[in-house]
């Protein structure tokens, strides 16, 4: 057993009936709520299937199984998926992607579209089929427990992710396990292992404040309930000194997160941002948010979206250019409202990209109401648009209502998508100088992925040793998705914040620091329009900036090798005089300074040092 496993099976267990653990902490006595593990999180571990041991009763020890785990649905389900395998790492299972060889198959589900829960539905009858242990996870167990596919099936809640261990081992067992009722959040500090080691996905919030009547995923995450300013503070200080390079806030409703605990996003998204390194080396991207909540922290939001940490990108679901939709879905808001939320940050906003999500055929559409959503989208162009079909759900007000021909529904679905299609969101992009974070390959294994400061997809070629990086690249080309471009600059940790993408010409500009202030959050007028490309005068802080010792790359697309070629510019050294009212910045040359009183002292030490030498063996001779 490995030494970090606890074990917890001379427990004894209690009150079972008919085979089914409803709850595991009423059924072991010495089973504590919130017990955790003596462990460091274990982050990047890799996820492969372990090889099997010779011994045969490896299966009966705890730990030594290898565990499937399946994700669908959002990102927050997908941090589910990360924390539930981060544990069942630490305790010595391996955690794969081989259904075939696994030992016990872990589902996490969603609940927000039919096909999602049919695609689960279809799994669960492989793995009865092949005779295999199963627990289901997430919104669907969750918000319809009772749901014949669940039949014989252990399951894990949306808040009882850390006790998943507990729920694998009594499984392998042969116990049904039931494990749902909690009202409390499951800790952030938890042991993890990420899909992608650059990218920390961190839940802010679960449930929402909305009652949305086509909405299904409110019965499994419930009410809002939002997690400490401390706690994610100290866990996003944890992840950026783990390496990772984008932190994405995720929750059902991004907007809502503080209203349960006094507190708002805005005050949360200030102290993230102050928590994050000066370079510029980690980003933050800000969740989906409603328009009801952002609406009252317009300003603020756009003064934290130009932070040069901060992407410049938001997801603002609409689902419908009808006001009469609209409040059939019972949104809390109007069309008019969405387009505050739009014109407002796209103006404050330099460079802000807003996606946004359309349900077509939610009943009683009629097409002049289809027809406004077609013109909302015609006029905004947005460079993403999210299209689904109603789906009624399970429970759901809507699901009552008089639908809209399915037939018609696929041909708006269709018309819609043609019309997102037609749009080129990215010409004009050839030619900038962009700054991007490297943090993924593409699907074709050749190009690694990189996002703009608008998370505009670029496509790059170069070694996988720049994932994780930050780099200076020239865009070449624009496609439909996505944008291609050359490295010409590879920015080191070291490097100041460089607001490349308000300038063609950065590449050969000097980059400083953003004036920020006590809190790190940008300090400019929001006037401005650039408001973080400040002036000396702009700020009233007093900064050292250095310019980078970068490498340069040249004709990457075709020479991977030179991606590492250094630049040979004499390094400079920047300071902000204290005291002065005009802020001048005084520039020398490192290697080019006039001697001070201090080297003169040593150049006569030394002297000094050589004739008391020559005079003893002259002495001694």
């Amino acid at each position: 057993m490995p030494p970090c496993t606890v074990s917890i099976h001379h427990l004894r267990p209690i009150n079972r009936v008919a085979g089914v653990m409803e709850d595991i902490e009423d059924f072991f006595v010495a089973a504590a709520p919130g017990f955790r593990l003596p462990i460091t999180a274990a982050v990047g571990i890799n996820t492969s299937k372990k090889n099997k041991r010779d011994n045969s009763s490896h299966h009966h020890v705890p730990g030594s199984q290898t565990i499937f785990l399946k994700t669908f649905g959002c990102s927050h389900n997908q941090s589910d998926s990360e924390y539930m395998a981060g544990q069942l790492s630490a305790f010595g299972y391996s955690v794969s992607d081989n259904a075939e060889e696994a030992d016990l198959w872990l589902i996490n589900t969603c609940t927000v579209k039919s096909p999602s829960q049919s695609a689960m539905d279809t799994l669960i009858s492989k793995c009865k089929s092949a005779k295999k242990p199963l627990v289901v996870a997430g919104c669907v167990p969750q918000g319809s427990k009772d749901l014949k596919e669940l039949e014989g099936v252990s399951i894990v809640g949306v808040q009882q992710i850390d006790r998943v261990v507990e729920v694998v081992e009594e499984t392998l067992k042969g116990h049904e396990v039931r494990l749902l009722n909690r009202k409390t959040l499951p800790a952030l500090d938890l042991p993890k292992v990420r899909k992608n080691k650059f990218v920390e996905i961190l839940p802010i919030n679960v449930g929402c404040l909305g009652a949305c009547t086509y909405c299904k995923t409110k019965h499994a995450r419930g009410h809002l309930g939002s997690y400490t300013v401390d706690s994610l503070i100290g866990r996003v200080r944890s992840v950026v000194d783990d390496g990772v390079k984008e932190i994405w806030l995720s929750s059902e409703d991004t907007g809502a997160y503080g209203r349960d605990i006094g507190v708002n996003l805005p005050i949360l998204l200030n102290a993230i941002v102050a928590a994050l390194p000066l370079n510029g080396s980690t980003m933050l991207r800000i969740g989906m948010t409603n328009p009801p909540y952002i609406l009252e922290h317009l300003k603020e939001i756009a003064e934290i979206l130009r932070h040069p940490c901060v992407y410049s990108f938001l997801h603002v679901p609409v689902q419908s250019g009808s006001d009469a939709v609209l409040t059939a879905m019972n949104r809390e808001y109007t069309v008019g409202e969405f387009r505050k939320v739009v014109d407002t940050l796209t103006e404050l906003v330099p460079g802000m990209q807003i996606a946004t999500d359309i349900i077509c055929g939610f009943p009683g559409e009629t097409d002049e109401d289809f027809a406004e959503t077609v013109n909302l989208i015609k006029e905004y162009k947005f460079s993403q648009v999210h299209i689904s079909q109603f789906y009624p759900r399970p429970g759901t007000p809507a699901a009552r209502m008089k639908k809209v021909p399915s037939n018609v529904v696929k041909k708006r679905s269709r018309e819609l998508t043609l019309v997102f299609e037609s749009f080129t969101p990215y010409n004009g992009m050839e030619g900038n100088i962009e700054r991007i974070w490297i943090t993924d390959i593409a699907t074709d294994q050749i190009h690694l992925v990189g996002h703009t400061k608008g998370y505009v997809q670029v496509l790059i070629v170069g070694p996988k040793s720049l994932l994780g990086s930050s780099a200076m690249v020239k865009i070449t080309s624009v496609g439909r998705w996505s944008v291609f471009g050359d490295v010409i600059e590879i920015l080191t940790e070291s490097n100041d914040i460089s607001n490349a993408s308000d300038s063609k010409d950065t590449v050969n500009k000097e980059r400083s620091s953003p004036c920020s202030n006590e809190e790190g959050t940008c300090d400019c007028t929001p006037a401005k329009s650039d408001p973080c490309a400040c002036e000396s005068n702009d700020c009233n802080t007093v900064a050292t900036n250095s310019f980078p010792e970068a490498q340069t790359v040249q004709n990457a697309s075709t020479n991977p090798s030179l991606l590492l070629k250094r630049k040979s510019s004499p390094t400079l050294v920047q300071t902000q005089t204290e005291g002065d009212s005009n802020q001048k910045l005084v520039t020398s040359n490192v290697r080019n300074h006039d001697w001070g009183l201090l080297d003169t002292a040593l150049i006569g030490g030394i002297f000094i040092s050589v004739l008391t030498i020559v005079a003893l063996v002259l002495y001694v001779t």
